[in-house]
């Protein structure tokens, strides 16, 4: 095998995968509808040509194989020349699991929330030990200044999601990543587009579990039911895998304790050791905690770890400040599940304990525009000072009695006092925003997206 052709090769774990392949001396290429920087750039530097827009003829008559990623779908041009030429091709899991994850001590980190945090976390306590590990990360570490990367370190840190794979393999991706430490944080009800309910989430845990070796260990959240259930069945079904719950409550396995929150950061005791990060809100107390146990798991130790943790710089669009404009602050969150938007208010609020709070929500993902969480996302919200909501624009495929109704939602925020504003556009909600602020506010802004530019606007705004 020499040449092998990326199908969506400029997203984050695509090109990653694509640059590690082309330092490991395959010829490589790839196709993506949008090539833009920094990625297309990075990439060109690693001497990997890349086409923009799908055609069959794009693929390289020698292409040994076709690494086609998640976004692709049926229809798709060079979808179809692969599968009319029966060419040989692969998910980007199995790519991974084929010539990266043989033969490593795998790290994987799952759950509804804190995947990316809780990763951001493990690898970073590695690499500023010298551990020098490969990683493969859905967000940007600050630290780490990049999404993905593959070395010749024996440890492997993935953050692994419980979507699925690809159009023609529906199983979770953390299937293919050989786990032997896996952390479980929660387990919740997301992703209804290819759930029908938590019972099929959980599920895909267990199955990850049947995969876990003598000699691996699980760390799970002990104050999650959902967790609990598959723990149970974990020791009933697989005794021989390791299991330790990590929590704040009495029954854990390991307890968190002694909590200390501070506008700059928290403080927490694992094991009667005491560790400190620069980081607000309990929900990042238990990643931190999750990220101390696999690590002690590696072979950290309790010093290597808080020197680890103190150089921490968190993660992009996680509670992350875009700027401060006459006193009006404007934090950019990837929230978009009703557990994760009341974990970033909460969290501001530890941060900013004097402020007003205002969540600005975009309904967005596949789940946050139907009406699975309709009373739960009001509920969520209401726990701001207000609420601002846009149009949704993208109900996909959705029915109209499947989708989230944004009368009702305004409506049922207003009954708990909590004023709510739904837009027409980003712009009226800039408007409107900015007409209606104070000095000392802070503009909490929820997205998977981009939300139309609007953090950029806001300041603009505030600075007119």
């Amino acid at each position: 095998m020499k040449h092998v052709h990326f199908l969506g090769i400029c997203g984050t774990a695509m090109g990653a995968v694509a640059s590690a392949m082309a330092r490991k001396g395959y010829v490589v290429t790839g196709t993506d509808a949008n090539v833009y920087p920094p990625m297309s750039t990075f990439l060109e530097s690693e001497g990997i040509r890349i086409f923009q827009g799908y055609k069959p003829e794009n693929i390289p008559d020698d292409a040994d194989l076709i690494v086609i990623g998640n976004a692709m779908s049926r229809g798709n041009a060079e979808v179809e020349a692969v599968l009319e030429r029966n060419l040989r091709y692969k998910s980007l899991p199995e790519t991974m699991k084929e010539f990266f994850l043989w033969g490593k001590h795998n790290y994987v980190v799952t759950g509804t929330h804190g995947k990316t945090t809780t990763t951001s976390m493990l690898t970073w306590l590695m690499e500023a030990n010298e551990m020098n590990p490969s990683f493969m990360i859905g967000g940007i570490a600050r630290n780490l200044g990049r999404g993905g990367r593959f070395t010749d370190s024996e440890y492997c840190v993935l953050e692994g999601d419980e979507y699925d794979t690809s159009f023609f393999d529906k199983r979770s991706k953390f299937l293919h990543y050989l786990p032997e430490v896996v952390i479980i944080n929660n387990i919740e009800m997301d992703h209804v587009d290819i759930y029908a309910n938590v019972e099929e989430i959980k599920l895909s845990f267990k199955r990850m579990l049947r995969v876990v070796p003598r000699n691996g260990i699980v760390f799970i959240n002990a104050d999650c039911p959902n967790c609990c259930d598959v723990r149970a069945y974990a020791a009933n079904e697989l005794r021989m895998v390791k299991m330790v719950s990590v929590g704040m409550g009495e029954e854990a396995d390991i307890r968190i304790t002694d909590i200390e929150r501070r506008m700059d950061g928290c403080s927490f005791t694992l094991e009667g050791e005491s560790y400190s990060i620069p980081m607000i809100g309990d929900f990042n107390v238990r990643n931190a905690a999750m990220a101390t146990c696999a690590a002690r798991f590696a072979g950290l130790t309790p010093d290597q770890i808080r020197s680890g943790f103190q150089s921490f710089e968190g993660v992009a669009r996680r509670q992350e400040v875009r700027g401060t404009v006459n006193s009006v602050t404007v934090v950019d969150d990837f929230a978009h599940h009703p557990t994760a938007i009341r974990q970033a208010v909460e969290g501001l609020r530890q941060r900013f304990p004097k402020s007003r709070v205002w969540a600005l929500f975009d309904p967005r993902s596949n789940t946050s525009i139907t009406n699975t969480f309709q009373h739960e996302l009001a509920d969520a919200l209401s726990t701001a000072d207000f609420a601002v909501l846009p149009p949704v624009e993208n109900y996909k495929k959705l029915l109209p009695e499947e989708r989230l109704d944004l009368q009702m939602l305004h409506d049922e925020i207003a009954a708990q006092e909590t004023p709510c504003y739904v837009g027409s556009s980003v712009d009226d909600i800039v408007a409107h925003v900015v007409t209606h602020v104070h000095p000392g506010d802070v503009l909490l802004v929820m997205s998977n997206g981009g939300f139309g530019g609007i953090h950029n606007k806001l300041l603009i705004g505030l600075a007119q």
